[in-house]
């Protein structure tokens, strides 16, 4: 009998290695979706997040008057990461203040909605008329209008961009 030692694994094994990376990495939130807000000011998640952000999550104040909807392990993974940085730095002291005062805790409901807080719809201007952006790690509520101005501004100099932060990443 032939043992085979020292060689390059299998295909079964390079598949089982990369499926055991991947459930190391947070969910990846991607797409755009265009739910309501209802009187009572909840959201019905869209269900390809649903599942991606799991039961906890939590809403906070975001960039650009939007809201962030994150996985609660992502959302401890920012804050303590601003918490190391903030006993010596006023401006991330500053921001944790904000960031973590303007955020609350989330359970879906049966139906896959999760209430926006009153607060928060202030901040970012939502009405009924929003959309849900997946942005990686996290997923924005956004005011629909906001948004699509905030898109069309950027799409001018998307290319511009992509020429600054990919070669920096690699790319």
């Amino acid at each position: 009998m032939v043992q085979n030692v020292g060689t390059e694994p299998t295909s079964e094994d390079d598949s089982t290695q990369s499926a055991g990376l991947m459930d190391d990495l947070p969910p990846l939130l991607l797409g755009t979706y265009t739910p309501k807000i209802d009187a009572k000011g909840r959201m019905a998640l869209p269900a390809k997040f649903r599942a991606q952000l799991g039961s906890g999550m939590v809403m906070a104040r975001g960039q650009e008057r939007c809201v962030y909807l994150l996985p609660q392990s992502e959302f401890r993974r920012i804050a303590v990461r601003i918490q190391r940085t903030s006993v010596g730095n006023k401006a991330a002291r500053d921001y944790l203040r904000v960031f973590l005062s303007g955020a609350v805790d989330q359970d879906p409901d049966k139906q896959g909605r999760v209430l926006v807080p009153q607060m928060l719809r202030d901040y970012a201007n939502l009405g009924d008329d929003i959309v849900v952006i997946g942005v990686g790690t996290r997923a924005e509520i956004w005011n629909r209008q906001a948004w699509e101005d905030y898109l069309a501004d950027k799409e001018q100099g998307y290319s511009d961009i992509a020429d600054d932060v990919l070669p920096a990443m690699g790319f």
